[in-house]
């Protein structure tokens, strides 16, 4: 069975899912939320499609105005992880969201794989993550509450750590080569990211640059 609600339902009452799909269309997007008897708080999806609408158009808008205008998000009580993503459709393990209920910026790092949309090319998965994580940092709206955020620097680490490590790199990146993140992320989707993309958006390599991170890591 198919709902199609406004978004203040988000704020007031929607449908309760049980097997359902609920469609929610403003802003010229339309987000279908399935939710195949999860157990998920009615309060923890509000706040996951609040959390979409906040954060999705800006991520489009910065990074790729040609993403998708329809996703899909899927509560799944038998994906055993915390969430994937491909196709425009959102997967979301339903034991992790019940067990961390404030985790909602998951959307955000999510959502940001969708604009990515970088195919299935042979490219570095620390980028594809660190970015998403990066975006999570960015836009993010609920980090906090979830006690998530990018932590410090620590001996040892490098960039090919993916997912936050990578992410507060390129954090760094960004406050001193403006717009480094896009372009890299321009790069990657168009096919053309390579080794020498760091030398082309930064003056110097990735090694050179982390080199340089890892002595004066502040952000």
């Amino acid at each position: 069975m198919r709902f199609v609600v406004p978004l203040l339902a988000v704020l007031v009452a929607a449908p309760a899912f049980a097997d359902t799909t609920v469609t929610y269309q403003p802003q010229g997007y339309t987000l279908n939320v399935t939710d195949k008897q999860s157990g998920v708080a009615r309060s923890t999806v509000d706040a996951m499609v609040a959390t979409f609408f906040t954060i999705y158009p800006q991520e489009s808008r910065d990074f790729n105005p040609n993403a998708s205008k329809t996703v899909n998000i899927v509560l799944d009580p038998a994906y055993d992880g915390v969430a994937a993503t491909a196709n425009a459709t959102e997967t979301y393990g339903a034991s992790y969201m019940i067990s961390h209920p404030t985790d909602t910026d998951t959307v955000t790092h999510e959502s940001m794989h969708i604009v990515q949309d970088y195919g299935s090319q042979n490219i570095p998965g620390w980028m594809v993550e660190g970015i998403a994580d990066y975006a999570r940092y960015r836009y993010g709206v609920n980090n906090a509450a979830a006690g998530w955020s990018l932590g410090n620097y620590q001996s040892g680490q490098n960039y090919t750590d993916s997912y936050r490590v990578t992410a507060r790199f390129l954090v760094w990146v960004e406050e001193h080569y403006p717009g480094a993140v896009q372009r890299f992320d321009a790069a990657l989707r168009g096919r053309s990211y390579s080794a020498n993309t760091w030398n082309q958006v930064t003056g110097a390599s990735v090694d050179t640059q982390w080199a340089r991170y890892t002595q004066n890591p502040g952000i």
